[in-house]
């Protein structure tokens, strides 16, 4: 007595048993019940035709064993089919396999492989191992109570075999399921990451540039009866800004927008003086290591948007070294309890995190805010 194998395809990652194929890998293993259909036709009759109905209606179930469990699942509970359910389903196979008895004899016991195999794949393991454990001791007893069956030990050996190599097939599919449900929160963790990049880098550049915007607009309504000249120079920068704030947006998107510190001290001092806060910024960044230039580009535009809209301040100071960045200002100082609570700062610690910097938010030494970065230890 061979045992049948009972290797399935589990490629199909949508379902959650067996793959799309699996039933046709378990029909081939039909082929062993040739051993019942061969006894079967050794009577004439009613006998025969009566077996053949069985043993076709046995195949049947055990081939649409595979079809069923794709769709409601493996094990216990899965798909919302309970356990009672796949227990009548076995119930009805081992009747169909009684049944079988007075025309293929002791070659039904055949059909026990077959059952345990199923029973592995559709219950709780704990149950599946008492029921496999009941189908070996009954096959085992039959065989030496029964008069005329042969004891060659074949059957019981037969139904462990069927039944351990479902057992590893089983935990091969939930694995598999596991895997991809595991890949699945992944995509959607990376999703979710690459939205908060993408907002916070959307904040920081909208943020800074409507600023800017905002102020030089309100200056240019100041002067428009006072000096139109001024006025229009001032609506001239706004339009500017708005083109550029167009063009950051798309780079953006186009995900290689990189920042320069050059360019955001230039911004800087022009966002300052349009607010009438006095700038005190640097002229030279060499000493400024190229690593370290991006993120120090975004502590000056985050920083002086600060400035521009929350501080009160007159005048701002921006001090550069090789591994350090402050922006500080004398207006009316951090918020009580207030913190780095703000998207922008939010943003900026996340910024300095990746790099490998600290942030530090608190009172500047002469009273208002100071921001700082700074690179290494």
């Amino acid at each position: 007595m061979k045992t049948p194998p009972t290797l399935l395809d589990v490629s199909d990652r949508d379902r959650p048993g067996p793959g799309r194929w699996g039933w046709l890998a378990a029909a081939i293993w039909l082929f062993y019940l040739s051993q019942p259909f061969e006894e079967i036709l050794h009577h004439d009759g009613m006998t025969r035709v009566t077996g053949l109905i069985v043993l076709a209606l046995f195949a049947l179930s055990y081939v649409g064993f595979f079809g069923w469990i794709r769709w409601v699942g493996v094990g216990a509970g899965a798909g919302g089919v309970p356990t009672w359910k796949r227990l009548v389903y076995l119930a009805g196979m081992l009747t169909l396999c009684l049944l079988m008895l007075p025309s293929a004899g002791q070659k039904a016991l055949t059909c026990l492989v077959y059952i345990a195999a199923i029973t592995m794949m559709a219950v709780d393991v704990r149950i599946a191992v008492v029921i496999v454990a009941l189908l070996l001791g009954g096959a085992e007893l039959s065989m030496r109570l029964v008069p005329g069956w042969g004891d060659d030990g074949s059957y019981g050996f037969a139904i462990f075999l069927g039944a351990l190599a479902v057992f590893g097939l089983r935990r091969a599919i939930q694995r598999s399921m596991e895997l991809n449900a595991t890949r699945k929160d992944m995509a959607e963790l990376a999703v979710q990451e690459e939205r908060n990049r993408f907002a916070r880098d959307l904040h920081d550049i909208l943020g800074h540039s409507l600023t800017v915007i905002t102020v030089k607009a309100e200056l240019a309504g100041k002067l428009i009866e006072a000096n139109p000249g001024r006025a229009a120079a001032e609506v001239a920068d706004v339009e500017s800004l708005a083109r550029a704030a167009l063009a950051d947006v798309r780079a953006a998107v186009a995900g290689y927008r990189e920042l320069s510190l050059a360019g955001e001290l230039v911004s800087a001092r022009a966002a300052l003086q349009a607010a009438e806060i006095k700038p005190d910024l640097p002229t030279a960044m060499d000493e400024v290591p190229e690593e370290n230039r991006e993120l120090f580009a975004w502590v000056v535009r985050e920083g002086v948007t600060n400035v521009v809209r929350h501080s009160g301040a007159k005048r701002c100071t921006i001090r550069i070294s090789a591994t350090q960045i402050e922006v500080l200002d004398d207006g009316k100082g951090p918020t009580p309890g207030g913190g780095a609570s703000g998207h922008g700062l939010v943003g900026l610690r996340e910024r300095a995190d990746q790099a490998g910097a600290s942030l530090q938010v608190g009172q500047a030494p002469g009273g208002g805010f100071r921001l700082a970065v700074r690179v290494g230890p």
